[in-house]
């Protein structure tokens, strides 16, 4: 997966505004493009959607369409559809630290945080072992720049907004989360145990989707976070994906909502992290 279907739409209703502009000008694909010094196809890829067009290519697009005044906005726009899907090496080439503090301001303005996870407990409520044992294997696998005590310092210090101001923390996990070993049984056997305070927090509520619940109708999915109703976010492999289209976000929403039925809570989700714990020996 390379883009998702928002950044899809976004770049086709760019291209759409682009080919409209054209067209008033009475200009044809081919004439603009000569004029730009394009090879021919280009102006039929950007108003297609298939290219992301550069800052400089709407400054030239614009200039030869009579729209100058439009130039600014129209770039604004294509950047914030390239940042809706950017690429770990993009995020991460100076190391973890930046990637961790990227999300900072977002976490800090959200009221409203829902969270699905089926593969790890997520960074809220992670424990300082269990972070740095994902963050060195991240650093270690994508060969990063080694920062890696400073962004574990980040993460753990980005927590505080459990416990500060008026957010409510919805956060739905599968039983496998509690179940995959990370860094070891005493890594893991810390992190539940964590869990289980955390989920006492009048502001945290905390779901777990049992292994044998009926997934006939619903099955797992990808991870994602919803903040508030602005935005989703979701980790893939090789890239970190911002959702902001209002239908994909009530999509997810519906789905956390369909999901947060299949989950136990209170007593019985303490009893599926309590056995959790029992199972590492």
């Amino acid at each position: 997966m390379t883009s998702s279907s928002s950044v899809r739409q976004a770049r086709e209703a760019l291209g759409k505004r682009l080919r409209e502009m054209r067209k008033d000008s009475g200009l044809t694909a081919r004439e603009l493009a000569a004029r730009s010094g394009w090879h021919e196809s280009k102006c039929s890829r950007i108003e297609n959607g298939r290219t992301g067009p550069s800052d400089e290519d709407l400054r030239v697009w614009t200039l030869h369409c009579g729209a100058e005044g439009q130039t600014a906005d129209l770039i604004a726009t294509a950047r914030n559809i390239d940042g809706a899907h950017v690429e770990w090496r993009r995020l991460e080439r100076s190391g973890l630290r930046r990637a961790q503090e990227s999300v900072i301001p977002l976490w800090e303005r959200t009221r409203h945080f829902r969270a699905y996870s089926s593969w790890l407990i997520p960074g809220p409520l992670q424990t300082r072992a269990y972070i740095e044992v994902l963050l060195r294997t991240i650093r270690d696998r994508r060969a990063l720049p080694d920062d890696l005590e400073e962004a574990v310092q980040v993460r753990v210090d980005k927590q505080r907004i459990l416990h500060e101001g008026p957010r409510r923390f919805a956060l739905i996990l599968e039983e496998s989360a509690l179940r995959h070993r990370i860094g070891g049984p005493a890594t893991m056997a810390g992190q539940l145990g964590h869990l289980l305070s955390l989920a006492t927090l009048p502001n945290v509520s905390l779901g777990v989707i049992p292994l044998n619940a009926d997934r006939t109708a619903l099955w797992p999915v990808e991870d994602f976070w919803i903040f508030d109703d602005a935005q989703v976010n979701i980790e893939l492999v090789s890239a970190f994906l911002t959702i902001t289209q209002p239908h994909e976000i009530s999509m997810y929403a519906h789905t956390f909502a369909d999901l947060a039925d299949l989950a136990v809570y209170g007593a019985s989700a303490r009893a599926l992290i309590t056995a959790a714990i029992d199972s590492l020996g």
